[in-house]
């Protein structure tokens, strides 16, 4: 009934990947794995460059991200577990899953929200051990993780996953008989949202370096900017996929969870730079450093150029700040999966 409401007779814009990947001796390298590793060497590079120019101490960048970044695949993949549990536990819970799966990350099955929250988390130890503030660092790495969220969804389109609805756009997908849902025709187009969400990122990308350059955005507030830009896209794109996954009711209104999940981080990043913005006016200027930890005998570069002396620190606001950041800010998902099938590379 739904192949027959929309008749493909075109061939596609976008064609079925016809490489997933490849083998080194008995271990599979997956195509979704070097979409996510290509994301975090980007990420690290554009971060890294920015932190410089913010003042950051010479190679705390990898004393940070060797915290933030297990942590990130972490909080990934328990997201992933806790929002497409059927694998694992079995339909309702009910103990007929294979546990054994949770650890097995190699199969892929990434949640972007969770890896952005216990990313920070990771980070923020990181940032503690390196004496620098939390705000500062995050503000330098927003771009950063937009880009690497840009190019680790690639690996969706690889995967042959989380695509959208049947499409007679000229960009429709295709994909491979094996992966068109039940009751679609094999020559069914989709909606590309690895493609979407990609170009979306790019764009915030650009939006992001664009506005940090005019406004100068500190104190976390181009990492809150980052989350409402993301949610914002994420939203709609989301709102297009047709893959399994957990429906939740709230004001009457039934959609899928990362939809609701992406409108309350908006609403929670939007609060939280608002609080900023007006209660830090005029404390824009400020050192990376934590209070008191300025290296002894230097002055501390603040990151709009100027200098501070050392043992200037941040302000209660700015320390208040740094928290509700944490706390408040976060980022994507994969999707249901059931034993035997391929998990997803990030939802």
């Amino acid at each position: 009934m739904i192949a027959a409401l929309v008749p493909q007779a075109v061939a596609a814009a976008i064609p079925a990947p016809s490489w997933s990947g490849f083998d080194l001796g008995p271990l599979r390298i997956h195509a979704y794995a070097l979409c996510i590793l290509a994301g975090i060497v980007a990420a690290l590079w554009l971060t890294d460059r920015r932190w410089k120019r913010r003042g950051g101490p010479e190679g705390s960048i990898w004393d940070i991200a060797i915290w933030a970044i297990p942590f990130g695949i972490i909080g990934g993949r328990l997201y992933h577990v806790f929002s497409s549990p059927e694998a694992y536990f079995g339909p309702g819970f009910d103990g007929t899953g294979d546990l054994s799966l949770i650890p097995q990350i190699w199969l892929g099955g990434l949640g972007i929200w969770g890896a952005v929250v216990l990313g920070v988390v990771g980070a923020w130890i990181g940032c503690r051990r390196a004496n620098v503030k939390i705000s500062a660092f995050i503000d330098a790495a927003a771009p950063g993780i937009l880009l690497a969220q840009a190019l680790g969804r690639w690996g969706n389109y690889f995967n042959q996953e989380l695509f959208g609805g049947p499409t007679t756009l000229p960009w429709g997908l295709s994909v491979s008989p094996e992966f068109v849902p039940a009751g679609y025709s094999p020559d069914t187009l989709f909606h590309p949202t690895f493609l979407y969400e990609c170009i979306w990122n790019l764009l915030g990308v650009a939006a992001l370096l664009l506005i940090d350059r005019k406004l100068r955005l500190r104190s976390g507030r181009l990492f809150l900017l980052y989350a409402m830009i993301y949610t914002a896209g994420r939203v709609w794109i989301e709102m297009l996929r047709i893959d399994t996954a957990e429906q939740i009711t709230l004001f009457g209104i039934t959609t899928r969870l990362n939809v609701w999940t992406s409108i309350f981080v908006f609403l929670a990043a939007l609060v939280v730079f608002l609080i900023i913005t007006f209660t830090n006016r005029g404390k824009d200027q400020e050192s990376v450093y934590l209070a008191g930890k300025v290296p002894a005998g230097e002055s501390a570069k603040v990151d709009d150029g100027a200098t501070a002396s050392a043992g200037a620190g941040p302000s209660a606001v700015d320390t208040a700040a740094d928290s509700a950041t944490a706390e408040d800010a976060s980022g994507d998902d994969t999707s249901s999966k059931v034993p035997g099938e391929k998990p997803s590379a990030s939802k």
